[in-house]
């Protein structure tokens, strides 16, 4: 079997081993590929690995011994399915590979913004402390979480995660999801949309993108939130209405975003919350802890060496 890995650098950028998957057969490994550099580099594949490489139907029509794609993480928007059926390409995925790691940062974005904990660091090696008068001073206002309520968008793998750590903190947890069912941990309270909105202290995404939640954070749901509350996103960024939110930061609608995630990455220069206030972004980092990578290389592997067998899982579209 002749594998091309196409976009292997964010997964592995050489502190993994391709073992689990270049044992699998002849394996070529490509840190990048643009999209005029796909066909030649893939034309020989039986299978194929990307993680945000498009493989559209132009491009998937010029790949005729191409059979498997696997997708190198959960979000498979960027492969068209519906060529790759026509085509008879089986395309599979990768499910809950970091829950931990992904609510892990989801809660570093809070605190970032509660605590600021960098600003603070910078302010002492800036040499603030050392002439200060008093023995301890704060350049921002500090939030204690207990008490608090958390809202989540979203109960699976990684809401569940999340709705722990914030008990663990002594918060409050309600949660919003299309499935109106209620959830095992009486903990949790499920509530309507609008009344999550207008109660959370902290809401946190971890919905699918949909036409339904696409832009779910609007001008219309940022103006039930109360001022006092944040934002975080570690899900999608076409969750958010940028410009709205962006606004909303600017008129101190809400204290404050965390985002590890942005509609089009990398961001655009003119992108707005690249310089709005009270507005944290990393660069979707959320997944890529070692140990979250380390599982993904090896369900990935799993999810071809099912194939090969005829064992088909995880299999979309």
């Amino acid at each position: 079997m002749n594998i091309v890995i196409l976009d292997g650098y964010t997964l592995n950028p050489g502190d993994l081993d391709w073992a689990p998957i270049s044992n699998l057969g002849n394996t070529t490994i490509y840190d990048r590929s643009t999209a005029e550099e796909i066909v030649e580099r893939a034309k020989d594949a039986d299978a194929v690995l990307v993680n945000k490489v498009v493989l559209n139907d132009l491009l998937l029509s010029q790949l005729p011994k191409l059979k498997y794609i696997g997708v190198c993480a959960t979000g498979y928007n960027n492969i068209d399915t519906i060529s790759a059926k026509k085509h008879g390409i089986t395309v599979t995925n990768v499910k809950a590979y970091g829950p931990a790691s992904v609510a892990q940062h989801t809660f570093a974005l809070l605190l970032a913004l509660v605590n600021r904990i960098e600003t603070h660091s910078h302010s002492v090696f800036q040499g603030e402390w050392s002439a200060s008068a008093d023995f301890a001073y704060w350049k921002t206002p500090l939030v204690e979480l207990a008490g608090k309520t958390m809202g989540l968008i979203g109960l699976g793998d990684i809401g569940t995660q999340v709705a722990g750590i914030a008990l663990a903190f002594g918060m409050k947890v309600i949660a919003y999801r299309k499935n109106p069912g209620q959830t095992d941990n009486p903990n949790i309270q499920m509530v309507s949309l609008e009344e999550l909105f207008k109660k959370s202290d902290v809401i946190s995404l971890h919905c699918p993108l949909t036409d339904e939640t696409k832009n779910i954070i609007n001008r219309d749901s940022l103006s039930m939130m109360k001022p006092t509350s944040y934002l975080l996103n570690t899900g999608r960024g076409p969750l958010i209405n940028e410009d709205d939110l962006a606004q909303a930061l600017a008129d101190k609608t809400i204290s404050g975003a965390g985002l590890d995630v942005l509609s089009s990455e990398p961001p655009v220069s003119t992108n707005p919350l690249l310089s709005a206030p009270n507005c944290v972004i990393t660069p979707h980092i959320a997944w890529a802890s070692f140990e979250s990578r380390k599982r993904l290389l090896q369900m990935v592997a799993d999810n071809l060496n099912s194939f090969n067998e005829g064992n088909l899982i995880n299999v979309v579209g």
